[in-house]
């Protein structure tokens, strides 16, 4: 896991914000970029993973920015993320980190923020 949340970091590191990146195996498996909502780029890139017939169980994730909202999590979660890293900092990282806990998720906090305009 920790492999494939490095990899997925440095892929999220150039994709345009808001960016959210399912890796696996050292493979991107989905990419949401360019969105103005975070939820919206994590469901892009879950649909974009189903359109090419990719699974993403057992995926990690990286967001370039923090969530500032346990919604977030809770969709990458629900398409099957186990591990998620993000640079954390949100005013609700207590929240948020709480619902890694309760969803079973590691979670990385990197104090670093890709997020690119």
């Amino acid at each position: 896991q920790l492999e494939d949340l490095l990899f997925a970091w440095k892929v999220a590191k150039f994709v345009k914000s808001n960016a959210i990146v399912f890796c696996k195996d050292g493979m991107t498996m989905g990419v949401g970029a360019g969105q103005m909502s975070r939820l919206d780029s994590a469901r892009i890139a879950s649909i974009k993973a189903g359109h090419a017939g990719l699974a993403l169980a057992g995926t990690a994730v990286a967001s370039d920015a923090f969530f500032p909202f346990r919604d977030g999590l809770d969709v990458v979660v629900d398409a099957g993320a186990t591990c998620v890293i993000q640079p954390g900092g949100s005013m609700r990282d207590d929240e948020v980190i709480a619902a890694a806990n309760e969803r079973g998720v590691a979670m990385v906090l990197t104090g670093v923020r890709h997020f690119r305009h």
